[in-house]
């Protein structure tokens, strides 16, 4: 009698976790994220995490980079999305491993909308947001009593890589203006200022927050470009741009604006 061999497949329970990783400094990752995973099966990471993060992953976890989906053709959010739920199928619990907040120009819901579609279970566990924690880290509070009463969050452009039309009502506001993904538009952004007469309003440049190669530039709207020309702030990693009164409170800004009102660089 012959014997047949088979092989079984092993029963996966397919899971996506999405995980927010905090903005830079692996630190500040929380410790449900840790837990998360410290159960992957399969983690897929963005460019804006750091590595380190993967050594609380078990050593048989698979670990796949899915860079920037906004700058590689390779790695699109439709590829991202169907990685994610092929891992799911085959391997089990996969963590969607994102830097910042996974909502905040993250483009969470549509990660988890899409494993909805399988019918996957799906978990969310929150990140520290840039936007709020890059700023503070350097001092400078996004909302304080007397200076702003309220935060805005925007991205320097919209979907088609245009200025984002909402700027010119921020910039008409009161409140601190934190602007992701617009440092290419810089100039024009402290234009629009400008021409709202709030070229003395004190503002900020900060890349790769919370990281040891982190640069920052504080000044006026009038001279933020080329303070943040000559502090070698570029586009090769993550920057924001912070406009408003509490901007003030940064422990190097008092030393600027002196320098700066000697040399007449704010509004008259």
């Amino acid at each position: 009698m012959a014997i047949e061999a088979a092989v079984e497949k092993q029963h996966v329970d397919p899971k996506i976790t999405l995980v927010g990783a905090g903005p830079g400094d692996p630190d500040l990752i929380s410790f449900k994220g840790i837990k998360a995973l410290k159960q992957a099966n399969v983690i897929l990471y963005d460019a804006l995490v750091d590595e380190r993060l993967l050594e609380y992953a078990p050593q048989e976890a698979i670990k796949v980079y899915v860079g920037n989906p906004s700058g590689d053709e390779n790695f699109s959010q439709d590829v991202v999305n169907q990685l994610m739920v092929d891992y799911a199928l085959n391997f089990g619990h996969v963590v969607r491993l994102k830097g910042g907040d996974l909502f905040v120009f993250g483009r969470g819901y549509e990660e988890l909308d899409y494993a909805a579609s399988y019918s996957i279970e799906t978990a969310i566990v929150p990140g520290i947001s840039s936007a709020i924690s890059v700023p503070g880290l350097q001092g400078i509070p996004v909302t304080h009593g007397g200076l702003s009463e309220s935060l805005w969050i925007l991205s320097g452009t919209d979907t088609q890589g245009n200025l984002s039309p909402e700027l010119k009502d921020a910039a008409r506001s009161k409140a601190t203006v934190v602007v992701l993904l617009g440092f290419d538009k810089l100039p024009e952004i402290a234009a629009i200022y400008q021409n709202v007469g709030k070229g003395g309003l004190p503002a900020a440049v900060i890349q790769n927050g919370s990281m040891s190669n982190e640069k920052t530039a504080v000044g006026l709207v009038n001279t933020i470009v080329e303070v943040a020309e000559e502090k070698g702030i570029d586009n090769t990693g993550p920057v924001l741009l912070v406009f408003g009164s509490a901007v003030a409170l940064h422990h190097d800004f008092q030393r600027i604006k002196q320098f700066f009102e000697q040399h007449e660089y704010g509004d008259q």
